[in-house]
């Protein structure tokens, strides 16, 4: 398997590398990209975990086995996700969507992949639709994530911004264009809605580069992989643990921060309606524009009939607002009403598989 990625990606590398490339530097290139190969390779963590099995009389057997056996799968996942990733870039984009809504329909009607959880979240929103109505629905959904996961795997071909405007367009960039020649900064709240990695990485390049918060996946190895196709034209990562406390910095220092608005705060600090029921949601995004003094935009991304994708961009109201709890909460209210009416208009594109509403909320 390792032979066959290697092959692949050593073509796409040439095959983008700058015309004035030398052979040496481009195999300079391959080898210090698949250095990291020979690190994680899988006979070494096999190895590993021979000794361990047959290793007794050891107090931290079972610690270690587990680790090693953590290190083995991980590693494992970062091989198969490679070698999709170059599979995806090799094929046009039509095979890709078309494979893409194969696959959706395999997991919606085979795997049946939190299926129960897509049909409940979506009966609770729509309760006027009938069942017919509601598993179309759900087909479709299961299509474009499948979409979203080929797109995102070939998110290195994005390389300029004539890529980025191949794929999207962006209404309301001059609202972004006023505030950078004020010298401000502003908040950019989304939402699990269309493919949100494109919106990041083609609006950073079509418009002004920005900071992304993201939540860290449990595979490092794929995580650090996807941060680089999210950076690598002039955006960077902000981790959540410490969104507030950079997202203010680089806010008054005439930054963007985008993020995602319609995720459920574990905490449960703050309870509003949410497509018909309570849901805690996160006070984060309210807080970076009323704390910074910085406008607030909501950007959402939808795929078109075409093919391409639409981010529409209008500005939030905040200057009726100050930094206080109450109005950090009601501004909360504001953007939320906003994603919740995208959503309505185009239920489809949401991300219904997180089940949402799992938590109590009193």
């Amino acid at each position: 398997m390792i032979l066959v990625l290697n092959i692949f990606d050593r073509a796409y590398i040439f095959r983008n590398l700058p015309a004035h490339t030398t052979a040496e530097a481009g195999s300079s290139v391959c080898i210090n990209r698949y250095k990291i190969i020979s690190d994680i390779s899988l006979f070494s963590h096999a190895s590993h975990f021979v000794r361990f099995m047959v290793k007794e009389g050891n107090p931290d057997y079972k610690s270690k086995l587990n680790t090693s056996l953590k290190h083995l799968k991980q590693r494992g996942e970062y091989l198969l996700f490679l070698l999709c990733g170059s599979l995806a870039r090799a094929l046009s984009p039509k095979w890709c969507e078309t494979i893409a809504y194969k696959s959706g329909d395999f997991v919606f009607d085979v795997l049946r992949i939190r299926r129960k959880i897509v049909e409940r979240n979506l009966e609770g929103t729509f309760p006027a639709k009938n069942r017919k109505e509601i598993h179309a629905i759900a087909r479709e959904v299961y299509r474009r994530q499948s979409l979203n996961l080929f797109e995102v795997l070939r998110l290195p071909l994005v390389n300029n911004e004539e890529d980025a405007s191949n794929l999207l367009n962006v209404e309301g960039s001059e609202l972004l264009e006023k505030a950078i020649k004020a010298g401000k900064g502003g908040v950019i709240v989304s939402a699990h809605f269309g493919n949100w990695e494109l919106l990041g990485v083609c609006t950073g390049l079509l418009v002004t580069p920005m900071h992304i918060v993201v939540k860290q996946l449990r595979n490092l190895l794929i995580d650090t992989r996807i941060n680089a196709w999210r950076t690598r034209q002039g955006n960077r990562v902000l981790y959540k643990k410490s969104a507030l406390r950079e997202g203010v910095r680089i806010l008054r220092n005439g930054g963007f921060v985008t993020t995602l608005g319609d995720q459920s705060d574990p905490k449960g600090g703050f309870v509003t309606d949410f497509l018909g029921r309570s849901s805690a949601v996160f006070l984060g995004p309210s807080f970076l524009a009323l704390k910074a003094g910085v406008p607030m935009f909501l950007g959402m991304c939808r795929r078109l009939e075409s093919g391409r994708y639409l981010v529409e961009a209008k500005e939030v109201k905040t200057a009726d607002l100050s930094f206080c709890r109450e109005d950090i909460r009601k501004l909360t209210k504001r953007y939320t009403h906003e994603i919740e009416q995208y959503i309505h208009r185009y239920p489809e594109e949401w991300f219904w598989m997180h089940d949402r509403w799992k938590r109590k909320t009193g």
